[in-house]
């Protein structure tokens, strides 16, 4: 772990190696304040990486490093390469999807997370990658959130966080079909996910978050009239919430929630499921958007759009997203080594 006076050391995987991955991380490499932010360490195929560069039209010299032990030696200004076999160059074709490329993806990702585990690492964040063709390489699981849960051993609850210009949401219930959510949702699981939303905020250095809850149903039920999930769950979640010292307000409307959030009011937004949220985020800042994924013991972030298959090879992927991401493992990495309090064990998100 970073020992507090030095820049956290950051992982940063290439993501699917038919997709803008790549590119998007030898653009970011190249970025003048990359180093000074963190002790930098690019994972994945050389090739992958020089035919990023070649995309990108950068070129940065990396220091080649064959152990994790030698992470920290170099000093923030010499950025790392830790070259690993995972695909070949005849398995990939741009654009897409395909298992060869989904096994790169795991392996890179599973060889990080040993890093974190093992403490050499304070961070992890991945360009973006391709849920199905990691199945398509033997993924048992819905996302890469609950890969890395099962990984590292983690049985609290797990959702993706996603970033926005300073306003953080979660939801209750993630990549589950529309009709299973009502039956998911239930005061002890809101709660959870009430907790990991308030603690994430404060892991980012906000000291005393505020916290606003959408309702269920439209116009949050209309007093019962529209819909009952807010009178028999969600309202009794936030009241039990506010008296374990969680403070949120609502349920909001969620059609009107986000005003409420730009306005300034709230720092946090707490949605029922997975749309909810991300309609509104994704519009308000697609190249911008940043995931984090929540209730894991290290800090793994990614950009919030997808390989963008359509446009791999051509040099027009934007590195907003990807620059933000970077900067958030920073953050959250630098700050590992003060442990919040982790939630109880309880069902994972589905």
């Amino acid at each position: 772990m970073s020992d507090g006076g030095s820049v956290p050391a950051v992982a940063v995987t290439l993501g699917d190696p038919a997709g803008i991955g790549p590119e998007l991380i030898a653009k970011l490499v190249a970025g003048a304040d990359v180093a000074e932010r963190a002790q930098v360490v690019v994972v994945g195929d050389r090739w992958v990486w020089e035919d990023g560069q070649r995309v990108a039209g950068t070129r940065a010299a990396l220091r080649e490093i064959a152990s994790w032990d030698r992470v920290r030696t170099g000093g923030p200004e010499s950025p790392c390469l830790f070259a690993v076999d995972t695909v070949r160059p005849d398995q990939v074709q741009r654009g897409v999807a395909g298992p060869a490329g989904g096994a790169s993806v795991l392996r890179a990702l599973r060889f990080c997370l040993d890093a974190a585990r093992a403490g050499h690492i304070d961070a992890v964040c991945f360009a973006p990658l391709n849920k199905f063709a990691m199945k398509q390489a033997g993924l048992a699981f819905p996302d890469e959130l609950h890969f890395f849960a099962e990984y590292l051993g983690v049985r609290g609850f797990v959702c993706e966080l996603n970033v926005l210009d300073g306003l953080w949401t979660t939801r209750v219930t993630s990549h589950i079909p529309l009709k299973d959510v009502p039956p998911a949702l239930s005061p002890p699981r809101i709660k959870e996910a009430a907790r990991l939303l308030y603690r994430a905020l404060r892991a980012a250095g906000v000291e005393r978050p505020r916290l606003a809850v959408a309702g269920l149903n439209p116009h949050a039920g209309e007093g019962g009239t529209c819909g009952r999930e807010e009178i028999e769950i969600i309202e009794p979640a936030i009241r039990e919430a506010r008296a374990e010292g969680v403070p949120m307000d609502g349920p909001f409307p969620a059609d009107t929630i986000f005003r409420r959030a730009l306005a300034g009011l709230y720092d946090g937004i707490l949605t029922m499921y997975h749309d909810q949220g991300q309609i509104a985020m994704k519009l308000m800042g697609f190249e911008r958007g940043v995931t984090v994924q929540g209730g894991l013991p290290v800090p793994i972030t990614t950009p919030a759009h997808g390989t963008a298959f359509d446009i791999a090879g051509q040099n027009k992927a934007n590195v907003e997203a990807m620059s933000r991401a970077f900067a958030l493992a920073c953050r959250l990495g630098a700050s590992r080594a003060v442990d919040q309090p982790q939630p109880p064990a309880t069902r994972r998100v589905e």
